[in-house]
């Protein structure tokens, strides 16, 4: 029998976290149960509810919950005493990782990258990705791109283009020029022409710089995804400038667009890569900065992090490239799943006018307003589904299905989502539907 969603409309007693959570939570309160179980692209509530999960962490369980082969490696080695923790000590668990990365995703795809354990998140991967350029080149400014998000402690933040989280950092964030992305003016403009343009201007006021730091899919910004081609430009002019490529992968990597890494069969190769979120497999923190071995610069502790020796992350990640990256026939199957996400977001956008954003199992739908779109994601949870925003306005419906969801429970989870925007906004057609624009959308028309 099919599994399907089984919501519930009863809220858990919040007092605990009202009393002594900070008000900074985010995620709760849009979708408040209380979960206590997560198998596969499931997540249960503690009064017998269940969800389907189109949120996947942000894209950290790229493999479901609680994936057996992952789960199963992380108990034996639990109960076999391995090592926790170790800072940058040699273990057994980071051999392994370590052999089996260059064996399975470094090897066959021609890439020959240094790997540094950072701190355990993604922004710790762009920190040191941003410092190791800056140390290398002897520059200080990165550019970085406009809606891009990098991360929240202070240099990726002042990578970051939302002006909400930047507003949260209390100082000023510097040593950044935020140029426009690909298609920030329109399908006419060439941005990456212009960025050369002014780099080449010596009275263009901006400096030369350190790096170039690109996400080849925008996550938090809107699902925005680079040509090839402007990719291939952005990494040109950097070679050209003397500065370095780095292409933020914590999102869209790790199988989100297709392949392994989301630049794949692009056309270049980034100096720096950094990875995190779906990395160890299973939710762990883990997070690393990729760099050809030429820039492998650092002194001993230069740069270091109390728990960058996750050797639990090491041991599901381990498991996770065997299981999934060794066989072509994942990365095929994720390929085929991305064509049927953009075939339904694309009958969906065209029944009301609207348009798709993003690529391979990262794809959205643009609804024009944060309204709109919360009224969305509010009525697909009232379903059973647990699905998000992006965005400058959280205009974006994002979809981030596991990679591993079946296609008969996918189509289920776009059902309901196709029926939360037909009943949030007009078809474009409809004769008898008047007032304004938004007025339609919001289904408010007289």
């Amino acid at each position: 029998m099919t599994i399907t969603p089984k919501p519930s409309a009863k809220t858990p007693d919040t007092k605990i976290y009202e009393r002594r959570e900070s008000g900074v939570r985010s995620y709760s309160r849009s979708m408040p149960r209380q979960f206590n179980k997560a198998q596969g692209v499931w997540m249960h509530a503690n009064d017998g509810s269940r969800y389907l999960d189109f949120l996947s962490g942000c894209s950290s369980l790229n493999y479901g919950h609680n994936h057996p082969a992952l789960k199963q490696a992380l108990m034996d080695y639990i109960a076999s005493d391995g090592v926790t923790h170790a800072l940058d000590l040699y273990t057994d668990a980071k051999a392994k990782f370590l052999t089996t990365f260059e064996d399975v995703i470094l090897k066959p795809r021609g890439l020959d990258y240094r790997a540094m354990f950072t701190g355990p998140t993604g922004t710790n991967a762009v920190e040191a990705a941003i410092k190791l350029a800056r140390k290398v080149t002897g520059r200080e400014t990165v550019i970085a791109f406009t809606n891009g998000f990098h991360g929240m402690t202070l240099g990726a933040l002042a990578c970051t283009g939302n002006a909400g989280k930047r507003g949260g950092a209390g100082v000023p964030l510097s040593h950044v020029s935020h140029e426009p992305y690909d298609g920030y003016y329109g399908a006419d403009v060439d941005t990456a022409d212009l960025l050369e343009q002014r780099l080449e201007d010596p009275s263009s006021g901006l400096d030369a710089p350190a790096a170039f730091l690109v996400e080849t899919v925008q996550g938090e910004g809107g699902l925005n995804a680079a040509s090839p081609e402007w990719l291939r430009k952005i990494a040109a002019l950097a070679k050209k400038q003397g500065a370095l490529m780095i292409v933020d992968d914590i999102q869209a990597g790790c199988g989100r667009t297709g392949g392994f890494f989301s630049f794949e069969d692009m056309g270049f190769k980034p100096d720096i890569v950094t990875l995190a979120k779906s990395l160890s497999g299973m939710g762990l923190p883990f997070a690393l900065t990729l760099f050809s071995p030429d820039l492998d610069v650092w002194s001993p502790g230069e740069h270091n992090g109390t728990f960058r020796g996750n050797n639990h992350a090491f041991v599901t990640a381990t498991a996770a490239l065997r299981e999934f990256w060794a066989d072509p026939k994942f990365a095929e199957d994720v390929a085929r799943r991305g064509r049927i996400l953009e075939q339904r977001l694309d009958k969906m956008a065209k029944r009301h006018g609207l348009s798709t954003r993003g690529r391979g199992m990262m794809r959205g739908i643009n609804v024009e307003t944060g309204e709109i779109a919360d009224k969305i994601t509010g009525a697909c949870f009232d379903e059973g589904l647990i699905i998000e925003t992006s965005g400058a306005h959280g205009e974006i419906v994002k979809v981030l299905a596991p990679l591993v969801i079946d296609d008969e429970t996918f189509n289920a989870g776009l059902d309901i989502l196709e029926e939360a925007i037909a009943e949030t906004i007009a078809p474009v057609d409809a004769s008898d539907v008047t007032g304004s624009k938004t007025d339609r959308k919001l289904g408010l028309a007289a």
